[in-house]
């Protein structure tokens, strides 16, 4: 992650508008979380982007110059994201943007972006679905990320599975990713009734009853597994009511696109 950062960054210079070659430093935008439900995955983006940027600087800087971050919390708040865009672009003059991680949010920065010329790199896995100029979608979209991991799911090796339950975040990434996994699996032969669809909403933190339901669901006589589109800080959660209930992965496999190291970091794994 630090490498492909540091390349983006790189890249960035080569778009740079003439007006920021006159400034002193390149100012760089980090445009992240550091509080509330989506903190605990965006708090070590920022913490890449800063590294990369010390990297960099390190060995002299862009075009003769230093990066310079200009780091703000927008709180896990979508609104918020749009006027702390507006703020780094408009106030700060930053040069190029690195930031957000739901696609909420960065819809909600997009016509900031557009309405002002300025450059975003989106960091994580998206829906697709959307194209602009300013902004490099640097992550997977579903047909190089969740649909080869379902077809891995429903392989020999994968464990045959034949039942599923998507299982995600209420909001546009996990709700158009899994209508597209939903037209898949039809394509393969999977019908309604061996697929379950669940939603939570961000923060989520009660995970008792949809375990509950997975489970009944996977006893009905079918190998099942679980592609899991939850984000933020509900993963830990979900992971430790899997726990609590007995499900191993050897029964119910689980398949996730939004666990890092810091989700993990709050699982028990004894």
């Amino acid at each position: 992650m630090l490498r492909r950062s540091a390349l983006a960054l790189a890249a960035a210079a080569s778009l740079l508008p003439t007006a920021v070659f006159a400034a002193d430093t390149i100012k760089v935008g980090v445009l992240h979380s550091l509080s509330g439900t989506m903190a605990i995955s965006e708090t070590v983006l920022k913490d890449t982007v800063l590294m990369a940027i010390d990297e960099i600087n390190a060995k002299g800087g862009l075009l003769g110059k230093k990066l310079e971050p200009v780091v703000v919390d927008p709180a896990s708040n979508w609104p918020l994201f749009a006027e702390k865009a507006k703020q780094l672009i408009t106030q700060d003059k930053v040069a190029v943007v690195f930031g957000c991680w739901t696609s909420v949010s960065r819809k909600s920065v997009l016509p900031v972006f557009e309405q002002n010329n300025s450059l975003l790199f989106y960091p994580v896995q998206y829906e697709g679905e959307e194209l602009s100029k300013n902004v490099f979608y640097t992550g997977a979209a579903p047909n190089q990320q969740a649909i080869p991991a379902v077809e891995y799911l429903m392989s020999k090796d994968g464990g045959s599975a034949k039942r599923f339950v998507l299982l995600g975040t209420d909001y546009v990434y996990p709700r158009t990713t899994n209508k597209i996994l939903r037209a898949f699996l039809h394509s393969k032969g999977v019908k309604d009734e061996d697929i379950l669809e669940e939603y939570t909403p961000f923060g989520h933190s009660d995970y008792q009853s949809i375990i509950a339901k997975i489970k009944k669901f996977s006893a009905e006589g079918k190998k099942t597994a679980v592609v899991s589109t939850i984000n933020g800080d509900s993963n830990v959660p979900f992971y430790k009511e899997l726990a609590n209930q007995g499900v191993k992965a050897t029964d119910i496999p689980v398949v996730a696109f939004s666990v890092g190291e810091e989700e993990l970091a709050g699982i028990d794994t004894k």
